[in-house]
């Protein structure tokens, strides 16, 4: 005997309720006696039962009986049906009839062959019930792998037409139906919530799932990591990621490729070698796609003795590497301002056999080039670049044009503009970025807004860099009632904001000490997933010192590391200052030394702040010992300079001291320090300083002298 299951067509509730309507009394299989007459419920709303056609649900039966058969005999698999029905002159609520009748009289797979035939014709695709009743019929015939089957199939089916959560709901709730979410499930329902955008909710269905019982496996893992790494949230990959490897799940090389591209892409790159060595302990042999992402990675953090030790190990392990490997290196070497270095590594791709440049090596050489300000050669390239057979695309001639406004030849840009509209080159927005920056450095900022104007003509619309330019501008130009106006109308046209413009706002409220707008800035940038930069922090704590709130200043400073921020001479910089200006000078001394042993150079500023504030208080020594620290170049800039300022204040005896020191390290006295140093002691009444001083030059020069002849 047959219990058909009629469920409802919208989402469950919490509990399904199955219910057993009619019976059939099996004859033959698909053959029904003339006194069955099923019922169905035909809505959710409506309590009166309507018979469906029992002529045609026989029909269509029999029909997919014949077809499967042959089909089967035939070794077709999968089976396909020719019913010579069409889906139209049938109802929904045939349709689920006929499946689980099929399912009960003639066996799980033939029911399912007409259930891919019906989700086959976009009536019945997205009809929930067919779906759900053909998943109950299968697991009341104890085929519950096949369930799983039917439930994948309306979670992408119901993904198309954006009601994959309502699709989801119902397979979870079919958990008490008996359809416990095995491994298999878990991973369908994350890969397609996922790929469609949705990853923190497909984050909230792994929990469920698994505490239903699915037990996640290495690809359950993998979904979510290279989810997020494709959203660019590194951060909540590298969580998933650590998890995945506590439980000792490896990645697959494709999935690597990209985690270690996204890491050094967001600037993680010391993370992202981390992994490196991680999974290939792990077992995971990387290939030349995986070291030559690694190698660029390293290069655009500016590591490339790092990466060159890549490519030792690359080779040693029995990779060559290829154009892109090399054009990686090429490129890096270039932004660390080692063109012939990069050059020397060009032409001996030139020489190989096996690799040439192509034009991303030969863009990347270019690019060096125009950086050094050698434009003549990175036009000697282009030629090259023709002779050779390659066409040179938007990229290289927008870094060219990027060279050239930076060089301030608009003149030329606008040359190479024209040049690419004849070869058949459309200037994009990276393009007219070039020149509008240019201009807006030159302080031709109308003749920049009047190009965007005639880019926008061409049909080309606005980018984050586009604003990021313009406001940035407006904030040199502490026009900061424009740069808001722009920022806001970049977050109403849906541009997604980066941290940069962010950072541009914080740093000009910080200059005005509007540390309010400063922090509200700054909290937003922090709930939008941004990670602040060293120039976000380094804002921050000089608007605090400027204030003198070097509590807050100090608490941001040990936040930095959070973010994998370091702070730079600059920062340390902000901070000595502030100390200083309160007097608490031993903290002052102790940012210093910490700065020094890190091998950071103190500013001048920082070098002469702390020195003289020493000397406020009548601690020469210290001064001396804080200078004692400074290369001899760096000693005799810093004392020159602290001298005229203890001059300017009178402090005339102190200022002896250091002026004997200089003598002391270089025998030419500077002519404006010496002579602050005689106004003030002539000032000051001070005239034996200024005649021990004169005597001692003197007799130095005349050493000097005799050393020569």
């Amino acid at each position: 005997m047959l219990s058909f299951v009629i469920l409802r067509t919208h989402a469950f509730p919490c509990t399904c309720t199955i219910t057993s309507l009619f019976m059939v009394r099996r004859k033959s299989p698909c053959c029904y006696s003339s006194s069955t007459q099923p019922t169905l419920l035909s809505s959710p709303s409506s309590s009166s039962l309507v018979p469906p056609s029992q002529s045609m649900v026989k029909k269509v039966c029999s029909l997919v009986c014949d077809s499967y058969y042959q089909q089967t005999h035939m070794s077709v698999s999968p089976p396909r049906l020719h019913l010579g029905v069409d889906a139209d002159s049938l109802t929904h609520e045939q349709a689920v009839t006929i499946v689980a009748s099929l399912a009960g009289d003639a066996g799980s797979m033939v029911a399912l062959s007409f259930f891919h035939w019906a989700i086959g014709y976009s009536k019945f695709r997205h009809f929930m019930r067919l779906y759900i009743v053909c998943a109950i019929s299968l697991i009341g015939n104890g085929n519950s792998e096949k369930a799983h089957d039917v439930m994948q199939c309306m979670v992408k089916s119901f993904a198309e037409i954006g009601r994959l959560k309502e699709a989801v709901e119902m397979v979870v709730e079919m958990h008490n139906q008996g359809l416990v979410p095995n491994t298999r499930m878990l991973n369908w329902i994350i890969k397609i919530t996922s790929e469609i955008g949705l990853v923190e909710y497909a984050e909230n269905l792994f929990e469920e799932m698994c505490a239903r019982g699915a037990h996640p496996d290495s690809a359950s893992y993998k979904v979510m990591v290279v989810a997020y790494c494709k959203m660019g949230n590194v951060l909540e990959a590298d969580r998933w990621l650590s998890t995945m490897l506590e439980r000792g799940f490896v990645v697959d090389n494709a999935s690597f490729t990209l985690i270690i591209s996204k890491f050094c892409e967001k600037g993680f790159a010391t993370r992202a070698l981390w992994y490196f060595r991680k999974l290939s302990d792990m077992g995971l042999k990387p290939n030349l796609i995986n070291f030559t992402s690694m190698i660029e990675g390293l290069c655009k953090r500016g590591s490339i003795k790092q990466a060159f030790e890549m490519l030792e190990e690359m080779v040693g392990k029995g990779w060559k590497p290829n154009v892109y490997t090399h054009t990686a290196l090429i490129d890096g070497l270039c932004k660390k301002g080692w063109t012939e270095k990069a050059f020397r590594l060009f032409l001996k791709l030139v020489r190989s056999e096996n690799h040439k440049p192509n034009v991303l090596t030969y863009t990347a050489m270019i690019s060096g080039y125009c950086r050094d300000d050698k434009l003549n050669r990175a036009e000697m390239l282009l030629s090259r670049m023709k002779e050779q057979g390659l066409v040179p695309n938007t990229n290289t001639y927008t870094t060219l044009v990027d060279g050239h406004c930076k060089a301030g030849n608009f003149e030329r840009a606008y040359d190479l503009m024209n040049q690419m509209n004849g070869e058949g080159f459309s200037p994009n927005i990276c393009t007219y970025n070039a020149i509008v920056d240019g201009l807006c450095k030159k302080g031709r900022v109308q003749e920049a807004y009047k190009m965007l104007k005639n880019g926008f003509h061409n049909g080309l619309e606005a980018d984050k860099v586009t604003y990021n330019i313009l406001i940035s501008e407006h904030c040199k130009q502490n026009d900061i009632k424009h740069a808001l106006v722009l920022f806001n109308k970049m977050v109403k046209s849906g541009i997604e904001l980066d941290i940069h413009s962010y950072t541009t706002l914080i740093a000009v409220f910080c200059r005005e000490q509007r540390m309010k707008e400063s922090e509200k800035f700054f909290e937003d940038a922090l709930r939008s997933g941004l990670i602040p930069t060293n120039k976000t922090y380094t804002s921050m704590i000089c608007g605090y010192c400027r204030e003198g709130n070097l509590t807050l200043a100090l608490k941001l400073f040990h936040r930095m590391s959070d973010h994998g921020c370091a702070p730079d001479s600059i920062t340390y910089g902000a901070l000595i200052s502030g100390l200083c200006k309160q007097s608490k000078l031993d903290e002052a001394r102790g940012l210093y030394d910490s700065m020094v042993e890190k091998g950071l150079t103190p500013c001048e500023v920082t070098r002469v702040t702390l020195a003289y504030e020493y000397c406020k208080i009548d601690d020469c020594c210290s001064a001396m010992v804080i200078l004692e620290k400074l290369e001899k170049k760096l000693w005799i800039r810093t004392a020159n300079t602290l001298v005229r300022k203890l001059c300017n204040e009178k402090k005339v005896g102190m200022a002896a001291l250091f002026f004997h020191k200089l003598l002391d390290m270089d025998i030419h006295a500077n002519r404006v320090t010496l002579a602050a140093f005689m106004t003030a002691c002539y000032e000051s009444n001070k005239y034996a300083l200024v005649s021990d001083l004169s005597a001692r030059i003197y007799k130095k020069n005349r050493l000097a002298v005799q050393v020569t002849n």
